[in-house]
């Protein structure tokens, strides 16, 4: 497993970062997710956010001291690598199947993905559909999940014009990564579907449906025309 050498820095007086370079690969995710499972148990530490390529740690300043602290970061880095116990097998991860209406007025952005990668609108449907993701952390919203794995085939830029409001289930490009919107808000992805799945529950334990390390299939229901119209809010 390649070990790429991370960046630790304070944030603020209470909180410390370590950062790896990019790019964000699954190798890296499970190394932080590792260290995030370390990092739990240690005193005086208040929250552990594992985030794309990143870990963020807050903690009690009387009670921890920050040189201290990231030295137990970079052998924690380093420990994560050794310990097969920290990394278990991605095969054995929970697998979600999400069930996506592509195109029409699911996927108003389906033809300009299709138009920048030069692929049909239904290729580009079924090459998103071929790949099997992996929830690499959760953020922006409760229960939203960025997904590793896309096609590079299938990667397109962000919306020069983010929506004023992305409809709850809305499967969308953004660069590199795939996702999909738990609940209705402004966003920016170039929307390809949308699902009838909900995503986050307040009252289901737990209340996201995905999690981090679970492995995500995107499986076709239908496939609309390309208008390229706004979607109504």
């Amino acid at each position: 497993m390649r070990n790429p050498v991370p960046r630790i820095y304070p944030l603020g007086d209470e909180a410390l970062v370590c950062e790896a370079p990019p790019p964000a690969t699954l190798d890296v995710q499970r190394r932080i997710w590792a260290v995030a499972a370390l990092a739990r148990g240690w005193d005086a530490v208040r929250e552990v956010v594992p985030g794309m390529n990143n870990l963020t740690i807050t903690f009690d300043a009387l009670g921890a001291d920050a040189a201290a602290l990231t030295q137990a970061l970079e052998k924690a880095w380093q420990q994560a690598d050794a310990d097969d116990a920290l990394n278990p097998d991605p095969a054995e991860a929970r697998i979600v199947d999400i069930p996506v209406r592509y195109g029409g007025e699911a996927g108003p952005d389906l033809g300009a993905v299709a138009r920048h990668t030069g692929l049909a609108p239904a290729d580009v449907a079924a090459r998103h559909a071929a790949g099997v993701y992996t929830v690499f952390f959760l953020g922006f919203q409760p229960g939203f999940a960025y997904l590793g794995g896309l096609d590079t085939a299938l990667h397109a830029p962000r919306r020069s014009e983010p929506r004023v409001a992305v409809p709850a289930g809305s499967v969308g490009i953004g660069g590199a990564q795939t996702g999909i919107y738990p609940a209705k808000s402004p966003g920016g992805w170039q929307l390809i579907g949308r699902t009838a799945l909900n995503l986050f529950d307040p009252t289901r334990n737990p209340p996201t449906l995905l999690m981090p390390g679970d492995r995500v299939r995107f499986v076709i229901e239908h496939i609309g025309e390309t208008h390229d119209e706004e979607i109504r809010a």
